[in-house]
């Protein structure tokens, strides 16, 4: 994944390809035969209060500070059987899959299709772990991303994690302060064994992560009230991220938040991740070649070419949800404050640039309708839309868009 891009740990700073790659099936291969479907929670949960989040999420419990809020998170990673097409067509152009869409999505004995086991981040309403947070309309477009985490600059952060997958995970929180027990990812960095429990949670058990929001967590001087952070597993970083294993942390400037750590100036929040799935590399893999009748040969270009999702938010060819009323999937008014938070996530093939049908954006300080992405790069771009329609929201890599990079949002008189 070397493609020029750096993760800083711990520090922030101001200011026609080829989709093979190293793969994991001969590996899985091997364990296809015996491949167990273990159920996995991941949890971060987040202690909530029954007032409806403004910004359309669920807000936790927040204990006020002189110094600012504590919100805790309760979040369980769970498997999860996900379809990148539910609508079992192309969305988009409301036609049956063709030639070139049906490389990636059509089921057949060697053939997975749209539907795999994913690991993904789910947000449950206090540290039993029992009852899922309902996702509200306003956050469906996210899709198989994990739940908005939404803090203001002066907050402090608990995330309560436990570990019922099958395997050892973590969170890892970009942009946020914290100490190296809360890092969230193995490697050696001087600490002791005791000292490590954050980087690889063993399956069962429960950890729980600090994190605080100084000022140069938040938005910087040419910034609006609010950026984007991501978090992620970081044990195995590619397998976990691939298995879905990430999600959105949204910082707001001191003073310009809800209480439920929102920016207050903003009518919509909209999150979108581009990213080549690469469903050959994720930790589910094997479980995922176990549902075959066929097993594939792992050295069959076809066969990997279709495990290449091409989505955004986990949803390929239009199949996000778009809504029907203000408020709902990625539906929007005229003349709203929108505040689109944009990711990119992969590798060196994960070169997107997300391009608005209908209506332009300011983004770096400048007017656009194309903006660029590197993996793992966030960007905010904020709209007020002014021309109402249903209008497509896509990568312009032209590779990407044939291969499903596509989605759709409508604005309202």
């Amino acid at each position: 994944m070397d493609d020029g891009t750096v993760d800083r740990h711990g520090h922030s700073r101001t200011g026609e390809h080829s989709r093979t790659g190293e793969r994991r099936w001969p590996a899985v291969l091997a364990l296809a035969g015996s491949a167990v479907v273990a159920l996995a929670v991941i949890v971060v949960t987040t202690q909530l209060v029954s007032a409806a989040d403004p910004a359309g999420g669920s807000a936790p419990a927040a204990a006020s500070t002189g110094e600012g809020r504590t919100r805790t998170y309760y979040i369980a990673a769970d498997h999860v059987t996900w379809d990148y097409a539910p609508a079992g067509r192309d969305a988009a152009s409301d036609q049956p899959w063709d030639e070139t869409s049906g490389v990636f999505t059509v089921a057949g004995p060697d053939r997975i299709g749209t539907r795999y086991l994913k690991s993904l981040y789910r947000q449950y309403t206090d540290d039993t772990f029992t009852t899922l947070v309902p996702r509200p309309a306003a956050w469906e477009h996210l899709g198989f991303l994990g739940p908005v985490v939404h803090v203001e600059v002066g907050d402090t952060l608990d995330v309560v994690f436990r570990n019922n997958l099958d395997r050892p995970v973590s969170v890892h929180m970009h942009g946020l302060q914290y100490d190296k027990g809360s890092e969230g990812a193995p490697y050696q960095d001087g600490t002791t064994d005791e000292q490590r429990g954050d980087d690889a949670v063993p399956p069962g058990a429960t950890y729980t992560y600090h994190y605080t929001v100084p000022d140069r967590a938040g938005p910087g001087p040419m910034d609006g009230s609010s950026i984007m952070w991501m978090y992620h597993s970081h044990t195995d970083e590619v397998g976990d991220v691939y298995s879905g294993l990430m999600g959105p942390v949204i910082v707001t400037r001191k003073g310009m938040a809800r209480p439920d750590g929102s920016p207050a100036d903003v009518d919509r929040e909209l999150v979108s991740v581009f990213s080549v799935e690469d469903e050959n590399q994720s930790s589910d893999a094997a479980a995922n070649l176990a549902s075959l009748a066929q097993p594939p040969d792992p050295d069959d270009g076809d066969f990997v070419e279709s495990n290449l999702m091409h989505d955004v938010n986990g949803y390929v060819y239009g199949n996000g949800p778009l809504g029907g009323a203000p408020g709902e999937g990625t539906t929007v008014q005229v003349g709203q404050h929108v505040r689109w938070y944009l990711m990119s996530m992969g590798n060196e093939v994960d070169l997107h640039t997300p391009h608005w049908h209908g209506n332009t954006v300011v983004a770096n300080g400048m007017r656009t309708d194309v903006v660029s992405l590197l993996p793992a790069q966030m960007l905010t771009a904020d709209m007020t839309p002014d021309d109402p329609g249903v209008w497509l929201f896509h990568c312009h890599v032209a590779d990407h868009l044939t291969a499903g990079m596509v989605t759709r949002y409508q604005v309202l008189p």
